[in-house]
């Protein structure tokens, strides 16, 4: 019997991930230490109070049922953060959609709202996943750079008007992964006229809303009048709460976009356990104590980061939020290679820029997952590496 993958196998190939691993454990081999940058996981457990409810809520015998979808009680706590975090009015009813983490989401929105051809606008660089929905869509990507000299926001001016007319969907992630660029209520207000005048959807990657260093609250997209009449904002309780491995996430926003992805996932599962359904809520309800801490952590970090690699010569995009560093390094040798030969030479995992576009040539992505000691280190042994230039 000879087994085949499908056709649309051809989309996908092993991620850099799995490489990095690779390289990683060959590395770890030889007794050498490892500090890894590579996975946004982040390194902080959850609360105490959410791991007591995970672990409280999982002992009761009633609790292995299918849920179908996030409990009354789960998309009423999202109500409310939104209201007391970004002063959003959300129907609990109509307007929360529970997913099983974003990247669940954000693969599977585009085959509900795109036909085969429309085109797709994304960002590059931009998270992976958002290419991998794209393509299962049979969709058409439109790629928008991310400049400095836009601070690191697409140009929706620059946009030709018959991709425009062809655009079904615009995707957004501020702050951002891998360049933490930092929204504001000027463009996000762009956003919404552009997506009106040209009907176009919009899904904003919300998950590191709470990576803000400055400022007193996190920025909603759905906070711009007329947002709600157009988009969409996805969240996980991956980043802020410490979450990853529990896969819970939301949709929030337009009504009707709300009602189609309902339709669709009905379709493909039957809900999250409910234990990390209650634990979740108390994470939402408790964010302000929970996200002021991660806060304060992440904001030393990026700071000895950023300063450690300028002082080595490196240039680094300095941001006021996000979890992660985007660096150019001053080697003469691309990125992929680069990273291989920092693994070797002397430990440090970072991840290729190209990774997430053609726009991150000579860049890195670091992960701000460790803790400042190791971080401090890490940058010691980078000034170690003896690159040639190629």
């Amino acid at each position: 019997m000879t087994i085949k993958p499908s056709n649309k196998m051809s989309i996908f190939s092993p991620t850099i991930f799995s490489q990095l691993k690779a390289a990683t454990v060959k590395k770890s081999a030889t007794g050498a230490k490892i500090i890894d940058l590579s996975l946004g996981s982040p390194d902080l457990p959850p609360a105490e109070k959410v791991r007591e409810t995970l672990s409280k809520e999982s002992a009761k015998a009633d609790m292995y049922g299918y849920t179908l979808g996030g409990t009354e009680r789960f998309n009423e706590a999202v109500a409310h953060y939104y209201q007391r975090r970004s002063n959003v009015t959300l129907n609990p009813d109509t307007e929360v959609l529970q997913t099983m983490g974003s990247q669940e989401g954000l693969v599977h929105l585009p085959l509900a709202f795109c036909n085969e051809g429309d085109i797709v606008l994304t960002t590059n660089p931009a998270y992976i996943a958002y290419d991998a929905g794209i393509k299962l869509a049979g969709a058409e990507p439109y790629y928008m750079p991310l400049l400095a000299e836009n601070d690191f926001l697409p140009d929706l001016d620059s946009i030709p008007a018959e991709i425009a007319k062809r655009a079904k969907l615009l995707i957004l992630n501020l702050p951002g992964n891998p360049v933490p660029a930092l929204p504001s209520t000027s463009f996000f207000e762009k956003v919404v006229r552009f997506a009106k005048q040209h009907n176009i959807i919009v899904l904003h990657d919300a998950a590191y809303s709470e990576y803000y260093f400055i400022g007193d609250a996190p920025i909603s997209f759905l906070s711009t009048p007329g947002a709600k009449e157009i988009g969409l904002e996805i969240n996980s309780l991956s980043k802020s709460f410490s979450l990853a491995g529990a896969r819970v996430a939301y949709l929030v926003g337009n009504a009707k976009a709300i009602q189609i992805m309902r339709e669709f996932k009905s379709n493909l599962d039957y809900g999250i356990f409910a234990p990390i359904q209650e634990a979740a809520i108390v994470a939402l309800d408790n964010a302000e104590e929970i996200t002021d801490h991660l806060r304060n952590v992440f904001s030393k970090r990026h700071q000895i980061m950023m300063n450690g690699l300028k002082d080595l010569g490196w240039e680094v995009t300095e941001s006021h939020g996000g979890m992660f560093v985007w660096a150019k390094y001053p080697y003469a040798i691309d990125d992929k290679n680069f990273v291989f030969e920092a693994i070797d030479q002397v430990g440090v995992v970072m991840v290729p820029g190209t990774v997430f576009g053609t726009e991150g040539a000579g860049f890195v992505r670091i992960a701000l997952v460790q803790e400042i000691k190791s971080l401090q280190l890490s940058i010691d042994l980078l000034e170690q590496l003896t690159i040639r230039n190629t």
